[in-house]
């Protein structure tokens, strides 16, 4: 309780300054930083990805084996979003209409821990999209049970894509996300300007991922402010980063 009343003071004063989400910017990793979730939202990013492992029935966050007292996704995600979506009107930000992307990257067994996921989503109401208004996104990456979610279609958890899931019909719906490593489409270590065709296959990636309606996140990118600039003008829709603050500030100054 405690931690739900600090996230919506400090996110109320925050976001009451004009300090409105970014639509780019996605929390790798974000279990591992000080407070889970809360620095994500106190910088105003709308993607935080969380590392799951199924252990005697519980649903661990961590990257690394968890140990006894590792906490779950319940306490560190669930809650506290299905909490905000309540103080806020159905929206994790004050007067925010977006959707706020909530990643679950599954190290243990795919279709366990899927099912176990999709029980745990099942107490909250809150998280259920309609046609016209999602307010929270989850999508599974990691260990993907694909041959199952595509057979049953979507029912509140969808896919985190990779680009060799593209043009086989697979909806936004299902599939909002297409992910995959960096140093897959470009060599650019991001620590000079880059040359005319250092990025050029990111942004044909880019083109075929928007046609059918979906984001592209790169992971391991150069995170740094002169790769973020030139992977959001290839056509990246998320910044996959470890520096929340320096990102935010970075966002902020380019009026995004």
């Amino acid at each position: 309780m405690v931690r739900i009343i600090l996230l919506w003071v400090v996110t109320s004063h925050c976001f009451s300054q004009g300090n409105f989400p970014h639509a780019q910017a996605h929390s790798h990793n974000d279990y591992e930083h000080a407070l889970p979730l809360w620095n994500a939202l106190l910088n105003g990013f709308v993607s935080v990805e969380a590392d799951v492992h199924l252990t005697d029935g519980r649903l661990l966050v961590s990257h690394n084996r968890p140990k006894h007292d590792t906490p779950t996704l319940q306490q560190l995600y669930l809650s506290p979003l299905d909490s905000l979506l309540t103080r806020y009107g159905d929206s994790i930000y004050p007067n925010y209409s977006g959707t706020f992307y909530l990643m679950i990257d599954c190290k243990t067994e795919a279709e366990s821990t899927y099912r176990a996921i999709q029980k745990e989503l099942a107490r909250y109401e809150s998280f259920r999209c309609t046609a016209s208004h999602c307010p929270v996104k989850i999508f599974i990456s990691g260990n993907r049970s694909v041959e199952t979610m595509i057979r049953e279609g979507y029912q509140g958890i969808a896919l985190d894509g990779r680009p060799n899931d593209l043009n086989k019909g697979i909806s936004s719906d299902l599939m909002p996300v297409i992910s995959d490593h960096y140093s897959n489409w470009s060599l650019w270590k991001g620590r000079t300007e880059p040359e005319a065709d250092d990025l050029e296959r990111i942004r044909e990636l880019a083109q075929r991922v928007h046609a059918e309606g979906k984001k592209l996140r790169l992971w391991a990118i150069p995170d740094n402010e002169l790769a973020w600039s030139a992977l959001l003008d290839a056509g990246v829709d998320l910044i996959n980063t470890d520096r929340l603050e320096a990102l935010h500030l970075f966002l902020t100054k380019r009026g995004l």
